[in-house]
Order: structure tokens, then sequence, then C-alpha cells
């Protein structure tokens, strides 16, 4: 592998008439140029993928290898070991490791992956019933369909004696904060970890019982009966619909209009070692982020196709284009409209906001992953050691004065406060506001707040 690479580095040089490392070619010669990235089969893992496919990588002066793992757990333990350079993370992983939930490892991020990606699926059963509690117009559903047309379906599970069980992906991720916040703001409670007392089961008081199942098995496991729904990314909840097991209800744009999705993560112990590499990485990935949204998404087609191949995600074409070309499809038939059901670039998606660390922060508050209040201080500090907006404006003005892109294209770094503005676009209606985490955490009637205890 080392010779291949550095023929094509070689070959690199020789084509550009300059050293591979000049001041024509790259900014500042990486200190570590072959890589090994991790990710899991979904397709929010697209800007490795393009980055890798259209060359993006290696105008870097960087090799990268993309090697599939087998679940979040495997893919942070070799983050944190070393034997992965980096991976595609759920956007809580980086925070749960840092404080400690689970795994113990400073882990940062300098690049957001995408907004949006994910659904809730219920099998047809569910459905079945759910229907009977939902509005109707010309025949379909109305959307978005709140998780009070699912109450009564998990009450007569309970007046038969019977568990209500949902599947999310890893109990940091988008995922499992999703699934709980539409369901409580549906009067579900999803019940609370108690790490205090030794129960990481998340269950705690919970009228559904959440638990973990790896994306790619998210369908199968409905079908056996294993689980009654789940919340995942794409493909897992068209899979279902193309394998008429289940029907996915609602997406999470739905629930969280633009949330934050997936991380590029590293160890704080390799962003130190190899800083210009990171910002290498993060530029590289930047365009590839732009090619997947520019002309209003015509390059997602090519796109499908390349994460169809086996070594990406490796579902059929169809099923993967239903939602990345900006469509999904909810009951069999019922096709909508949903442009920003992925996006990747577009609406700042890139930047690693510290509002968006601390709402997944908030979460893990609320459910009881952090046992006790914390001071708005203690979420502020916390999502500084994490997100690193800084390499990421570095990464950013190297683009922009190689004309790569222009300033136009990114937040203002020199007014920029890592904040967006409050967010009302919540399947509840509650604002969210970055800067006042505990009075957040106070809106909810179903949640921890203040010195409350699981």
């Amino acid at each position: 592998m080392k010779l291949t690479l550095a023929i094509k580095k070689i070959v690199k040089g020789a084509a550009l008439g300059v050293s591979i490392f000049s001041a024509g070619a790259l900014a500042v010669e990486p200190e570590k140029d072959e890589l090994k990235f991790g990710f899991i089969k979904l397709t929010d893992m697209a800007p490795l993928a393009i980055a890798a496919e259209k060359g993006f990588f290696e105008d870097e002066g960087l090799f990268v290898e993309l090697e599939a793992q087998a679940n979040w757990k495997v893919l942070l333990d070799r983050v944190i070991t070393g034997e992965l350079d980096g991976a595609h993370m759920l956007a809580g992983q980086p925070l749960g490791a840092t404080i400690g939930f689970g795994t113990q490892s400073h882990i940062v991020t300098a690049f957001s992956m995408d907004l949006n990606g994910n659904g809730i699926t219920v099998s047809n059963d569910v459905w079945k019933e759910m229907k009977k509690n939902i509005p109707h117009e010309n025949g379909k559903p109305v959307h978005p369909i709140k998780a009070d047309a699912l109450k009564p379906v998990i009450e007569s599970y309970k007046d038969k004696g019977e568990a209500f069980k949902m599947g999310m992906v890893f109990p940091v991720s988008t995922h499992n904060y999703e699934l709980r916040y539409w369901l409580a703001a549906g009067g579900i409670h999803p019940g609370f970890y108690a790490p205090h007392k030794g129960d990481t089961s998340g269950t705690l008081l919970a009228d559904a019982l959440l638990s973990v199942t790896p994306p790619p098995q998210m369908p199968a496991t409905m079908e056996a009966g294993t689980i009654d729904g789940y919340c995942v990314g794409e493909p897992w909840n068209q899979q279902a619909v193309f394998k008429g097991i289940g029907v996915p209800v609602i997406t999470d744009y739905e629930i969280w209009k633009n949330n934050p999705e997936k991380v590029f993560g590293v160890s704080k112990a390799w962003a130190d070692k190899y800083p210009n590499t990171h910002i290498a990485v993060v530029k590289a990935m930047i365009r590839a982020a732009k090619w997947l949204d520019e002309s209003n998404n015509a390059n997602r087609p090519e796109a499908v196709k390349i994460l169809s191949q086996s070594n990406y995600v490796g579902a059929d074409y169809d099923v993967i284009a239903n939602s990345m070309t900006g469509t999904f499809e909810y009951e069999k038939g019922d096709v909508r409209d949903v442009p920003d059901f992925n996006v990747f670039f577009r609406h700042n998606a890139t930047y690693p906001y510290y509002s968006d660390a601390i709402w997944y922060l908030t979460q893990m508050r609320r459910w009881g992953q952090i046992s006790d209040h914390k001071p708005d201080s203690w979420y502020m500090d916390i999502a500084k050691k994490v997100y690193r907006p800084d390499i990421y404006a570095q990464a950013a003005k190297e683009l922009i004065s190689e004309g790569k892109l222009s300033a136009s294209e990114f937040p203002n770094f020199s007014s920029e406060s890592g904040f967006k503005p409050a967010q009302k676009d919540f399947i509840d209606n509650v604002t969210y506001d970055g800067t006042k985490p505990n009075d957040y955490l106070k809106s909810f009637k179903i949640g921890l707040k203040g010195n409350d205890k699981a």
C-alpha cells in the first residue's frame, strides 16, 4: 500500500509541475498523509465517500482508506485506541465520551457532517392502530404525525401486560434523543437513565422501552417482532417501506427543523499531534459537502450511485435515492417532497456550533445520563472542549484564499459567536436558546430539571 501511495504522490507532483508540498499545491504539509477513517453504513457518511471518490482528500495530499465499522461502540473504541485516525460519529459521541458517559476519552470535532436525515418507523401492526388516531386529508394522513397518535396504542399494550419496545442506535445518539423528544412531546415517558444507581438501561419509569440496535439490523429486528418500531438514519427507514414491513411516520426534520446530525470526530491527542493534517481533512470534507448540495442537489444521483457500492452503504440505488434526492416515502405510495431531508452544506451545515453541542448536553441531563444539576457555565465549558470552530475557520479561510470557495458561503468568522439564534421549529413549539440551557430544561413537562434525580 505504501508503494502505491508513494507512486500516487510522485505522479500528482509531476502533474502539478511542483513539489507536492510546495505553496502552489498545499497550504501546509500534513504531518501524516496516510489515514484510515471509520464509518457506519448510513447515507450521512457521504462527505467521507465523496471526499475520497472525487479526489478532494488527494488534493490536500492525503491518502485515505475508508472502513465500515460493526457498530458505534466499536467505531469509538478504535478512534480512542488509534486504530482509526478519525470517524463519522454520532454528534453525541464526542460529548458523551468527553464527560465520561460510557467510555471516557477526550474526543473533539471540527466538522459537522449534515443536518436532518433520520426517521421514526413503526411496524405495520402498530401503524394500523395509529392511523385510527390521525386526521386525514384527501385520503392521506396529515403530517407531521405526533406521538399523541401512538399513546393509545401503547396504553393498549399496557392493558394486555405487554411492553412496547423501540430501537435506537446508541445511548448518546441523535436518534435516541429525537425518539425521546417525539415520545415525550406526545405524553409518552421514554424512561430515565440513572448511572448514579448503576442503572444505564434508560428504562426507569418508561412507557416505551428503548434499546440499542445497529442501524443496518433495524428492519430485520422489527420484522422479527423483537421491536415495534425504531428511530434510525437512512436508508433503513426506506428499507422498511421497500420490504413492506413498516411505515416511517415522521422525519427528524419535522421533529426539529434542520437539526445537527453526525460529526467527524478525532481524539484530542490526535488533533494535537497532527494539526495540519486535521485542517487538510476538514478542507476536503467541506468541499465534499458543498459538492453534495450544489446546484440544487444536482449531484445527488451520482452520490447515490457511489453510496450504493458495497464498500460504502451497500443498499439498493432506489432505496438510497428515495431520501437522498429530495423525497421521502411514508406509507407505501405516499411519496412527499422533502428537499432538506439530507443537508450537507447549505444552512452552514458543516459549521460546529456550540449551541448544537449544548442541545445534546441538555438532552443527556433531561434523561438522566448527566445525573446532577450543572450550571449554565458548565455546558459552555464542555461545548468549547469538544467543538472546535477555530479549526474549522482556519480550514475555511484556506479554501477561500485558494479560490475554492467564497467567504459568502461561510459564517462571518469575525463576528460568529458559535450560537444560532433561538430556534422555534420543534414539534412541541418549545423554543431552544443555547445560551440558557437550564431555562430550556425547565420548559419540559417530562424530564429532569434543576436538582431532580432519576
